[in-house]
């Protein structure tokens, strides 16, 4: 019997190349020419929880337990959020993540003029201890992880995190979780920074150096890719952003005289899923082996747990389409198990009415099931690395990995990751980057669907989640009563301590801890650190 394969005759292809966000050119088929395991070194593909962690950073991963489910939530006033976390967490979400208002990430307490209509609107409004007390209010700080998406006022937010936990006996070596404090994206794709690069990565080494100590089962940075891909980048440069950032903080630690080992294991990250499902998926195996190989062959760490790359996961906001949102619950299951097959430690699923508004409560109890369901009936938990060894996955893995890695040395032979945020480099590559997507949207290169296909007219409306302009008013009416009831030399000496210290060397974040417990708030310390920081300003690329 013959084993000679018929020939086939070239059958028409819907278009003429086949490629990813990154410029892969995707071939049909592969087969082991296209990824000989020979050709790497051994270390590359070790098992699970080994260097280089190609396959997972821990050697269970989901059968040991699952990833944790953390829904990102927060508006209007502390009250509503906090009725929102614990309705979260009754129906089996095992993580908080907050979500705070625009002034509150830009350091301006509810009854600044700059405030004005933007209270509550965006996530959470907080400005005193008396706000964090009220969103935490019956949540068992020392058996939850409590994520809190902040930036340039992180150091303050985890401070009024720790006086809370204090003022209820619990210890900050009890507490675990994250901020997010990654300024150099802010510069590069967000935009909610105040100060220059300098003092950021000064307050930023100083937390590391406060918790190392004082918090040491907090997570100090998620260094995060997310909004560099929101903004429009590509999946390569989404790695390599990410990781050039990371390699930025560490060597200002280190060159602050702290060890790596002292800091590195409590680095986590923080990355976007979108819709090619396999890019994502070997994007973050790519992802974790180049940090592996980072942090031990750059920065000679020797623990294994700062080798580690552990990140958090967030389904794209920018895939969300107004048109037929129901569309939007299939993108982020597919979204989520990208994230689930790619190793993530934690994963936020968004809701289906996002690009309209703020979730409902039904919405957001859909995107926490879909979780639930990969985790429990889908069998994709009950596999370690279920995609390795694949052809192709293992091919783009590693095709991934050099268009990351030629990155990084482009940034590094401009001088670094600050030098190419202030010529505007950066993100020149990232708007021509999501120029290509939105001309391939409009020719119909690339189906949307609903948007510039498969459209159709609907006569439903959709419930949309409003915030009360009354939640503005509550709010700066409690927070003049606050300010009010403190005694003011007690403010004005501790805001005159975080200045002095602000000039100098001094770490800030005991200074933050003791003000806040004194009734000092956010925008107080931050107009503090302004006058002697000074603000930044964004350099404008065409």
């Amino acid at each position: 019997m013959s084993t000679e394969k018929p020939s086939k005759k070239p059958s028409r292809l819907r278009k003429e190349k086949f490629i990813t966000s990154s410029g892969i050119e995707i071939k049909g088929e592969y087969t082991s020419s296209d990824w000989d395991s020979s050709k790497l070194a051994a270390r590359d593909l070790n098992s699970p929880g080994l260097y280089p962690y190609t396959r997972g950073v821990q050697e269970t991963m989901y059968r040991g337990r699952f990833w944790t489910m953390r829904q990102y939530a927060g508006f209007g006033s502390a009250r509503e959020s906090n009725e929102r976390y614990k309705m979260l967490l009754e129906r089996g979400q095992t993580g908080l993540s907050v979500a705070f208002d625009l002034p509150t990430q830009m350091g301006y307490d509810s009854d600044h003029v700059m405030s004005t209509g933007e209270v509550g609107k965006v996530g959470v409004a907080i400005s005193s201890i008396e706000d964090m007390e009220i969103l935490l209010k019956d949540l068992p700080l020392d058996k939850i992880s409590t994520s809190m998406t902040i930036n340039a006022t992180a150091g303050i937010l985890l401070s009024l995190y720790i006086a809370v936990a204090r003022r209820r006996g619990i210890g900050a070596d009890k507490l675990t979780g994250t901020i997010q404090n990654d300024l150099l994206k802010e510069y590069i794709a967000r935009g909610t920074y105040i100060y220059p690069p300098k003092p950021s990565m000064r307050v930023i080494t100083d937390i590391f150096d406060f918790c190392s100590r004082e918090v040491p089962n907090w997570n100090t940075i998620s260094i995060s890719g997310y909004h560099i891909r929101e903004a429009g980048s590509t999946a390569a440069q989404e790695i390599a952003f990410t990781l050039a950032n990371g390699i930025t903080y560490v060597q200002s630690a280190v060159d602050r005289g702290l060890d790596v080992d002292s800091f590195a294991g409590r680095l986590s990250f923080f990355f976007n899923v979108h819709n090619n499902f396999f890019e994502e998926v070997a994007k973050f195996r790519a992802a974790r082996r180049m940090w592996a190989k980072i942090m031990k062959e750059r920065f000679g760490a020797k623990d294994d747990k700062s080798w580690r790359l552990r990140f958090h996961s967030q389904t794209a906001g920018s895939t969300l389409t107004a048109q037929q949102p129901e569309n939007n619950i299939v993108r982020v299951t597919l979204q989520a198990l990208a994230a689930v097959l790619g190793g993530t430690q934690s994963l936020h699923t968004n809701s289906m009415d996002e690009a309209l508004g703020l979730p409902t409560e039904k919405a957001a109890t859909i995107a926490l099931r879909t979780q639930q369901i990969i985790a429990n009936e889908s069998g994709v938990a009950d596999v370690i690395d279920a995609l390795g060894g694949s052809y192709f996955v293992e091919s783009l893995t590693n095709e991934l990995e050099t268009k990351a890695t030629d990155y990084i040395a482009r940034i590094e032979a401009q001088g670094g990751v600050i030098r190419c945020i202030e010529s505007g480099w950066i993100q020149r590559e990232i708007q021509n980057a999501a120029y290509a997507f939105q001309k391939a949207v409009e020719t119909k290169e690339e189906i949307v669907v609903g948007v510039n296909d498969f459209i159709q007219k609907s006569n439903e409306k959709t419930e949309i989640l409003k915030i009360s302009e009354d939640v503005a008013r509550e709010q700066i009416q409690r927070l003049t009563k606050f300010k009010a009831s403190r005694d003011a030399a007690t403010v004005k000496s501790q805001l005159s301590r975080i200045a002095n210290a602000a000039e100098g060397r001094d770490n800030l974040m005991p200074l933050f801890v003791e003000a806040v417990e004194k009734g000092v708030t956010l925008g107080e310390i931050s107009d503090s650190l302004r006058k002697v920081f000074g603000l930044y300003k964004e350099t404008i690329t065409i």
